[in-house]
């Protein structure tokens, strides 16, 4: 998707102070309550045209503002954006990550991105941009706290603030707050589908199939009243598509920082993890839950380690499942050889990766698959399961193996890679350049930022 008009960034406006975005006296609000009541009557009126000018230097610069019905004055760039997500840290997943590393990228880029997610036990914030909900426990995830989507005081910051785009994470608790705070202050909602939802109905104590059923609805329900939806994957993109919703989809994955994630020093990356030189590294990074199939991990390993005799397994990761795994592994004829890292701070896994050998994922509830494109940044190939999601990061036989979900062919799979040396060198390589080409961080912000733009001019 590209945005309905071109662009370049205005210089960088001096950062102005979160103080400055406090709500406002009362009086100060019922004078914007008027000026709003006023603008309301010329809303009909045409937007103003898209303005360029050029430098002295002959270079394009743009003196473009966004423009939009005239309910509200023209904005000159960097854009102000509000993210609400129901997972963030110090919660560590796939969808934590892509909302910080989209907060990161767009800060980055001049641009001024608020968090708005649920209140956290241990939460560190760096940002005051970063604004807290109240939230319960979850009681199917300890680890986990549910937003309580309703705060007055949230309500009347995200007024003072004005945003230009509000962007939900979710279709439920966080997301339609996002929505409602959207339409109150009539400016764009957009979606990223992260999650297949129902494939996560078993943390719902309820019937399995009526929880899967409204996951689906509810899903794409939301999907569909979005001005515009961000899929990370094409297979996501087709299942909305083929669920009715006709909301404009962009296809957009989660981006990798690859001056961070990349191949380095694998001597001292091994001799940080206790790995002896010797030793054929297996690692897995993710979450220790049910949906991820780690148990298929275990158990592949064990038939690794029957015929390639250094073979070590490390998991990287927490979850629900963390316990029962470790009793799995143990009783296992490899257990001395398999260790259970815990969580890990995310920019601490490239020193994971960069010591494997071999990354071995067997989740086939992926929507993209985020950590088998940081293996591929830091040019480690994967055995994964063929499976939507995995499919469009790992490239079968070029930048590793893509496999049935069952344990012996993951097994197989691996061996056949940990066996040869040469063949597991030039995926690596291969692995990294597809990196570069299609998981750049930057590539995410600026596909994002055409998202939001052609949400914007388009002015629903």
């Amino acid at each position: 998707m590209r945005p309905s008009t071109r662009w370049t960034r205005a210089p960088r406006t001096p950062s102005r102070s979160p103080s400055a975005w406090r709500p406002r006296s009362t009086s100060t609000r019922r004078s914007s309550a008027r000026r709003r009541a006023s603008r309301s009557r010329r809303r009909r009126s045409p937007s103003r045209p898209t303005t360029r000018t050029s430098s002295a230097s002959g270079c394009r610069t743009s003196s473009r503002r966004i423009s939009r019905s005239s309910t509200r004055p023209e904005r000159r760039l960097p854009v102000r954006i509000a993210l609400f997500t129901n997972n963030y840290l110090p919660f560590y997943g796939g969808v934590t990550i892509s909302v910080e590393t989209l907060r990161q990228g767009l800060e980055a880029a001049g641009h001024e991105a608020w968090v708005f997610g649920p209140r956290l036990a241990g939460a560190q914030d760096v940002s005051d941009r970063i604004v807290r909900y109240p939230s319960i426990p979850a009681t199917t995830y300890p680890e986990f706290a549910l937003a309580v989507p309703y705060s007055r005081r949230i309500g009347r910051l995200v007024a003072g603030l004005d945003f230009d785009v509000v962007h939900a994470h979710h279709p439920f608790l966080l997301g339609p707050a996002a929505r409602r705070l959207a339409r109150r202050a009539r400016r764009p909602l957009v979606f990223t589908y992260h999650t297949r939802y129902e494939k996560y109905a078993h943390y719902v104590p309820l019937p399995l199939g009526l929880v899967e059923s409204a996951a689906l609805r509810l899903s794409a329900s939301f999907a569909a009243r979005a001005d515009a939806v961000l899929a990370p994957s094409t297979v996501v993109r087709d299942e909305l598509h083929a669920r009715g919703v006709r909301t404009p989809i962009a296809v957009v994955p989660t981006g990798v920082d690859l001056d961070r994630f990349c191949p380095g020093d694998r001597a001292a990356a091994r001799r940080q993890l206790g790995v002896a030189e010797g030793e054929a590294l297996v690692l897995y990074v993710g979450r220790l839950d049910r949906e991820k199939s780690v148990d298929r991990v275990l158990v592949a390993f064990e038939r690794i380690a029957s015929t390639v005799a250094a073979a070590r397994l490390v998991l990287v990761g927490h979850g629900t499942e963390a316990e029962r795994l470790r009793r799995l592994a143990s009783t296992l004829s490899v257990a001395p050889r398999i260790r259970f890292l815990g969580v890990r701070p995310h920019h601490d896994l490239v020193q994971c990766y960069q010591a494997a050998d071999v990354f071995l994922f067997a989740s086939e509830t992926e929507t993209q698959g985020l950590v088998l494109a940081e293996a591929a940044a830091c040019g480690l190939p994967a055995v994964a399961v063929n499976a939507p999601g995995c499919d469009e990061v790992v490239r079968d036989g070029d930048t590793g193996v893509l496999t049935k979900g069952d344990p012996t062919a993951l097994a197989e799979a691996a061996i056949g890679l940990l066996l040869d040396l040469e063949r597991r060198r030039g995926m690596g390589r291969r692995a990294r350049e597809v990196a570069e080409r299609a998981f750049d961080v930057r590539l995410q912000i600026d596909r994002t930022m055409a998202v939001y733009l052609d949400a914007i001019a388009r002015g629903r």
